[in-house]
């Protein structure tokens, strides 16, 4: 008889196994049998673990938004709106590119809608919840009167805060060994990146 311990040990080894497949030859077209052989057991031995592909799928997303959210929580507890907020997304991007696969997963591969009925992360939890971590650090921000007043919409500019640090981190996860573009040093798009955000949304005196 496996151990509690050895049993949470071959789970991670499942789904660390399910998650490179899913990536590379997309979900539609990976067997639990395929999984199974990756990590040399039997069909019927992921059974006992995963009832069917499905629950192994929201398995491998849970857990990496779950690893995402603990990347992120220590720049909830950082005092200063607009300093939480930069942090956030300084944090947000090295966990992309220090985690691409986690991140192929979660934002980069087809995978079926994420349901709150389903999911074991629990939903508006800033402790496991990724995306209400950010709607919370761009609210707060926003109630600190950071955003120029054109801005009223706390959730639409934190979506789109989201979708510009989303293109810098896939485009370095899927192209950053592509010759056919010159790409400038990493660290410089990045700071470009977050000083083009900031000087389009926060108030003249925030940024001088």
């Amino acid at each position: 008889m496996k151990t509690e311990a050895e049993k949470q040990a071959l789970r991670t080894v499942i789904i660390d196994a399910a998650r490179e497949l899913f990536i590379h030859q997309g979900v539609e077209a990976v067997t639990m049998r395929a999984i199974a052989t990756r990590i040399g057991y039997s069909a019927t031995s992921l059974y006992l673990y995963f009832s069917d592909k499905e629950q192994l799928l929201r398995a491998v997303v849970d857990s990496d938004v779950l690893k995402l959210a603990q990347a992120l929580q220590s720049t909830l507890s950082i005092a200063d709106p607009l300093q939480r907020f930069l942090q956030f997304a300084q944090h947000y991007v090295q966990f992309a590119l220090t985690n691409p696969n986690h991140y192929r997963m979660m934002f980069m591969t087809q995978h079926p809608p994420c349901d709150p009925a389903l999911s074991s992360i629990e939903q508006n939890n800033p402790e496991q919840d990724a995306y209400s971590q950010l709607i919370g650090v761009v609210s707060s921000a926003y109630a600190a009167g950071i955003f120029k007043p054109a801005f009223t919409d706390a959730t639409l500019i934190a979506q789109t805060v989201w979708a510009a640090m989303h293109g810098l981190c896939s485009l370095q996860i899927n192209m950053a060994e592509d010759a056919w573009i010159n790409w400038r040093p990493l660290e410089t798009r990045i700071n470009c990146m977050v000083q083009m955000c900031t000087h389009g949304l926060l108030k003249e005196a925030q940024h001088e």
